[in-house]
């Protein structure tokens, strides 16, 4: 009988959770976050050229050398082998401009790192995104340089098209509005293809949406993020929009250019399904996309700014903490509280 007990004793040996692992681990995911970016990256490149190796490269390097001199200065593990610094580093470049100055693109590069996430205590505690905190405080402190827009198009003599314009598609249409001018965009039908594929002026990495669809596919087959998210932002921005062009089709950009113009398509893909700034409950994400959508549209249309995307996706972080905890599944076996 003794003998019996000491050979089984090791089942009931017990261990510190998680008893199980799925095997993924953060530089696994992040490598694979990097190869879906591989299509924004030889769009970007085809492009603008020079300008998006130069802020890729910047960014990278400069988000890579910071995270390095945070973690000595706080007396930790140099914790670059991660990747999470050449990923954050990557989607900063994607939301600069091509012309950008490269001095501006590294203070993007430390405000992301230091402040939006080294500051909070390092991946998987900032309750921002990194990348875009960075773009708003150089949208705010660098407003004229962040809203200039080369006006060359590497693709656009090759194909064939008029995409020579010194503004993006939202604000070309945003201006228009304002002072009473012509409208661009509503009668040309060509307008929906040359924009998906890429040729609009705007950041390096958001322009042309079918290769971020193609880094965004692979994401949902590598199961690195949920389609709640990017699902529910496009849906509530194609409702939304679409309501609000049937009211006045006039003065409004009908749903499908809202999809295929700005900084949406990267928001919905590789922005808003940060695991680490979203909620983790399959209803908390749905709520989640659904109000960056609505929050897109309402700036869009009725914001100060034409682009409404890093704005939308920051405030929804703001609130995950309550989107957590409003949709967190009751515990089996237990009743409903009473208020």
């Amino acid at each position: 009988m003794a003998e019996a007990i000491d050979k089984q004793d090791h089942l009931f040996v017990v261990s510190s959770s998680p008893h199980t692992h799925s095997g993924a681990s953060v530089k696994a995911i992040m490598l694979d976050v990097i190869i879906a970016m591989l299509p924004l990256t030889g769009a970007a490149i085809y492009l603008f050229g020079w300008n998006a190796i130069r802020l890729l490269l910047v960014c990278v390097i400069s988000c890579v050398a910071t995270e390095a001199a945070c973690r000595k200065a706080m007396g930790r593990n140099a914790g670059i082998d991660d990747l999470s610094a050449v990923v954050t580093g990557m989607l900063l470049a994607f939301n600069l401009p091509p012309a950008l100055p490269s001095w501006m693109a590294v203070t993007g590069s430390v405000i992301a790192i230091a402040l939006a996430k080294q500051v909070f205590g390092g991946i998987g505690y900032n309750p921002f995104n990194p990348a875009l905190i960075a773009r708003v405080a150089l949208l705010i402190s660098f407003p004229v340089a962040m809203t200039t827009w080369s006006p060359w198009i590497m693709a656009a003599p090759a194909a064939g098209i008029d995409a020579l314009t010194s503004a993006t598609p939202l604000g070309a249409f945003k201006s228009a509005i304002d002072f009473g001018q012509t409208v661009p965009y509503l009668t040309n039908s060509t307008t929906f293809m040359q924009f998906f594929v890429g040729h609009q002026n705007g950041c390096i990495g958001e322009v042309s949406s079918l290769a971020i669809l193609l880094g965004g596919l692979y994401l949902l087959f590598r199961r690195c993020i949920s389609w709640q998210i990017p699902a529910f932002y496009l849906g509530s921005v194609a409702v939304l929009s679409t309501l609000i062009w049937a009211v006045a089709p006039d003065k409004n950009l009908p749903p499908h250019l809202h999809l295929v113009t700005g900084g949406l398509m990267l928001g919905a893909f590789f922005m808003a399904t940060d695991m680490v700034t979203t909620p983790v409950t399959r209803k908390g994400m749905a709520v989640f996309g659904a109000g960056c959508g609505i929050l897109t549209v309402l700036i869009r249309v009725w914001g100060g700014y034409p682009e409404g995307v890093s704005f939308a996706i920051l405030l929804m972080n703001a609130v995950t903490p309550l989107i957590n905890r409003a949709t967190r599944p009751r515990v089996f076996g237990t009743g409903k509280k009473k208020s």
